[in-house]
């Protein structure tokens, strides 16, 4: 599960970034990508229906704050293990 969640989410991130499609990688910094704020609230949309979570406004807040794509699959993972 863990490397399949890794790969869906940078495919998720894929989609709304203008870089290429090698260059997002675990590592990537999000800065790098040039993901602006609605292309993030997509991004967690589209995990929220994904992966059956809810991420509220205070999470998305802490949100706005991760450095890196694992940073989110991080997150992510954090969050479907809270679900149960």
């Amino acid at each position: 599960m863990s490397q399949e969640l890794q790969e869906k989410i940078i495919e998720m991130i894929r989609s709304k970034s203008d870089a290429d499609a090698g260059e997002v990688r675990p590592e990537t910094p999000l800065a790098d990508l040039a993901i602006h704020s609605l292309e993030m609230a997509e991004i967690i949309f589209d995990i929220e229906e994904e992966y059956d979570v809810e991420i509220d406004m205070n999470t998305s807040d802490v949100w706005n704050n991760l450095e890196t794509v694992n940073d989110i699959v991080i997150a992510v993972r954090e969050l479907i293990a809270k679900k149960g």
